[in-house]
């Protein structure tokens, strides 16, 4: 009886662990492996991002008004809770809807021909024809490593009439041309933009034609397909959602669009402080506009958003319907 259960004893001791038990180990374990790898970002993420959301949405509903008694106040400007009067002044604000106007024409006229010029550049570096393609990316790139500002600062030298070697060898040749003038202000903001993003976007595209496997180019030109098929048929085609973030992050980009109309303003004055909803929150922020203040700016900045969001996802859901 003893050595029966002693047999016994040692069969448990010697069989495997249940497998369906080492598998949930296993996955607890990957599990705190990914958590342990997103947390720096996600911890980043948390404190750049969220917060100042939660933040500039709580100011909005505050208004910095005259503290005390008597007839016109007095006291210290104290934070008052107004409700939803601040989005009520950006609504009915005619100043600011002239700002919408302008950002969201400039984004339907600029943001495709970028798009084209980017997904051009691309197909042409993934091509057999191009020699040192790291050479040509880095320098349809380079554009967009140059901070914002100094390119904004760059462009208004070559747009500005008295000092620009542009304007005057324009001049020379008898063509007389104000990038700064109000007809054509918006063209020149386009031409920077465009020259300052292409490389990014055309960097999208790369990326996505790279993905695509080399098995279907092959097998087209074995069925007698040229370039220019295998170009429209093939690689355009599975390039759709490179296409649809680079068009995203460009709406988003274009409605808040700053940098560009603040430099050019400093020569061009007739554009205001309030030429885009961006320099109009800015302004509204630093007081110069009245209402003024954090809470003021933080309800134009979340109109914008809003804004931004709704054409992000109207592009999109035309996008899919297309697509089907």
């Amino acid at each position: 009886m003893t050595s029966t259960q002693t047999a016994a004893t040692d069969r448990q001791a010697s069989a495997p662990v249940d497998p369906p038990r080492n598998h949930r180990i296993r996955e607890r374990h990957e599990a705190r492996t990914g958590w342990a790898f997103m947390a720096p970002f996600s911890i980043a993420f948390l404190f750049v991002f969220i917060i100042p959301i939660v933040i500039s949405i709580y100011k909005s509903f505050f208004r910095k008004v005259a503290g005390g008694g008597g007839l016109y106040g007095g006291g210290e400007l104290v934070d008052t809770f107004v409700g939803f009067a601040n989005y009520a002044d950006v609504v009915t604000s005619s100043r600011f809807w002239l700002g919408m106007a302008r950002v969201v024409g400039y984004t339907f006229i600029q943001v495709p021909i970028m798009i084209l010029l980017a997904l051009a550049l691309a197909l042409v570096l993934d091509s057999y024809l191009t020699r040192h393609v790291t050479i040509y990316r880095l320098g349809y790139f380079l554009p967009y490593a140059i901070p914002g500002v100094v390119a904004a600062m760059i462009w208004l030298y070559l747009y500005s009439p008295n000092i620009s070697p542009l304007v005057q060898t324009l001049q020379s040749w008898g063509i007389n041309i104000d990038f700064l003038g109000r007809n054509i202000v918006l063209a020149s903001m386009a031409n920077m933009t465009t020259w300052t993003y292409t490389g990014y976007n055309m960097l999208i595209f790369l990326a996505a034609l790279q993905a695509i496997p080399h098995d279907l180019e092959e097998a087209a030109r074995i069925d007698g397909a040229t370039n220019w098929q295998i170009t429209t048929k093939i690689k355009i085609p599975l390039v759709r959602g490179a296409a649809l973030l680079a068009v995203l992050l460009s709406i988003v980009g274009t409605i808040q669009l700053f940098n560009e109309p603040t430099v050019l303003s400093s020569t061009a004055t007739w554009m205001g402080g309030d030429f885009t909803p961006m320099m109009m929150a800015y302004n509204t922020m630093m007081g110069k506009y009245s209402p003024g203040g954090d809470g003021p700016a933080s309800a134009i900045s979340i109109v914008m958003a809003l804004i931004a969001g709704i054409l992000a996802i109207g592009y999109a859901l035309v996008d899919r319907r297309i697509s089907k």
